[in-house]
């Protein structure tokens, strides 16, 4: 099996076990945690040091979900590479669980960064870059926010940051799936030319599909060389991606569940799990 066949397997697996997890439990956010699921594969399956055996391990490199209520493919994710049981993946959001909607790094092995406060995981996610930097410190950081958190103007200012210290050992993914809690991006507010307004904040960007895992794979394995600008990658993703119901639903930010759409998702993966055999 190729490397490539190797991480379209992982996508398939984070996938399923997400959707899982969010149907057994019977709402959530299901639309935002599918849209970044091959970008998570990429990253713990290709692209990011990483110790599931010991995840202080100093050498590491750092992933802050910003768009933190995509939290469950992260779990998911991570069960995968094997830092806690999948078992545990049926917790989600139970009392006395140790998978809170959004990720709590002291609740949950293998999260680098609290986050769910949209806005504010790109700060702490330049705040380590920058302390890799003064320490010497090869250790890569990767941000995911979602395209209605651009709202917030606390991304602007620490994007101004980024790039003015010319942080290039943290890469930015904005999760471009064209909706948001309250309906469309375009109808809120418009975002207008993100790759014309990152460039003139002085990053370099790549417009990639989200499901592009070759794409994807070739433009992150270069770490960035000194000199080099801060890199932003803006996903061309859909809302509900790699799952044809919830692409087609005009708004899966958060679901609780119908009696029909619980068949629908109950359907959606048996279809992705016999995909696979």
């Amino acid at each position: 099996m190729s490397n490539l066949e190797e991480l379209s397997e992982l996508a398939r697996d984070i996938r399923v076990e997400t959707l899982k997890a969010l149907t057994h439990l019977g709402f959530g956010h299901y639309g935002g945690s599918m849209s970044v699921v091959e970008t998570l594969a990429v990253l713990y399956g290709d692209i990011m040091r990483i110790d599931p055996g010991d995840p202080d391990w100093a050498e590491r490199d750092y992933l802050v979900l910003s768009k933190g209520h995509a939290g469950p493919a992260l779990y998911s994710t991570l069960a995968i590479k094997g830092y806690f049981p999948r078992e545990q993946l049926l917790t989600l959001n139970e009392n006395g669980t140790r998978l809170p909607s959004h990720p709590d790094r002291l609740k949950t092995r293998g999260v680098d960064a609290t986050t769910g406060s949209l806005g504010q995981g790109v700060s702490i996610a330049a705040g380590m870059a920058l302390s890799h930097r003064l320490a010497h410190r090869a250790n890569r950081v990767f941000c995911i926010l979602g395209d209605g958190e651009l709202n917030e103007g606390q991304c602007w200012e620490a994007f101004q940051f980024i790039a003015h210290h010319r942080l290039n050992n943290l890469t930015l993914f904005i999760d471009w799936n064209k909706q948001q809690l309250d309906g469309a991006l375009d109808e809120v507010i418009q975002p207008f030319d993100l790759e014309g307004k990152f460039r003139a904040f002085g990053f370099d960007t790549a417009m990639i599909k989200g499901d592009d895992i070759a794409t994807l794979q070739h433009t992150l394995k270069p770490a960035r060389e000194e000199g080099q600008r801060p890199l932003v990658i803006i996903l061309d993703s859909i809302k509900g991606q790699g799952v044809p119901y919830l692409e087609q639903m005009k708004n899966s930010h958060h679901l609780r569940l119908t009696d029909e759409q619980l068949q629908a998702m109950e359907q959606a993966i048996k279809q992705l799990e016999v995909a696979h055999v």
